[in-house]
């Protein structure tokens, strides 16, 4: 018997392998909950501030590439028997839009995310996502480590 149903789930896609194990279990857990799923890719506009003449022209190119993606997300999600399907890419700091602003205006209530992989030193700086979600989110937060069959993908050297 299953006593929690989540009815919104949200999961961030961003062309990684981990969040391509986090989309399969997204995919799983919304049908078990005949929840509607919403599939987020984040455009980082920082990683552009640097480039000043080309800004303009990258980030449109990566969000012709997140929607092209999220179409795809999109598509396979509904074959799998998923009826309700949302899409949405946003501009800015991924972790506070993971974190809090998209759960609170979509009513999310719970939140699927790949293990970033991303070194000490980088975490340092950066401060993984996934870390910032976990401690920062208004609803469950699922970090997914295996693939849908719960096995730790073969290729990881850890």
């Amino acid at each position: 018997m299953m006593l929690q149903q989540y009815q919104k789930i949200m999961v961030a896609v961003d062309g990684s392998n981990e969040a391509e194990l986090a989309f399969q279990k997204a995919v799983n857990i919304a049908k078990r909950n005949h929840a509607s799923l919403l599939l987020v890719h984040i455009i980082d506009t920082r990683a552009f501030q640097d480039i000043n003449s080309f800004d303009s022209m990258l980030a449109e190119q990566a969000t012709d590439l997140a929607k092209q993606s999220l179409a795809d997300y999109s598509d396979y999600a509904q074959k799998s028997g998923i009826e309700k399907v949302e899409t949405e890419i946003e501009y800015g700091s991924p972790k506070v839009i993971i974190a809090k602003q998209i759960p609170q205006d979509k009513a999310v209530d719970l939140i699927i995310l790949g293990a970033t992989g991303l070194n000490a030193v980088e975490r340092l700086f950066i401060g993984s996502v996934s870390e910032y979600v976990t401690r920062n989110a208004l609803c469950d937060v699922l970090i997914v480590r295996t693939d849908a069959e719960n096995k730790k993908p073969e290729n990881e050297d850890d």
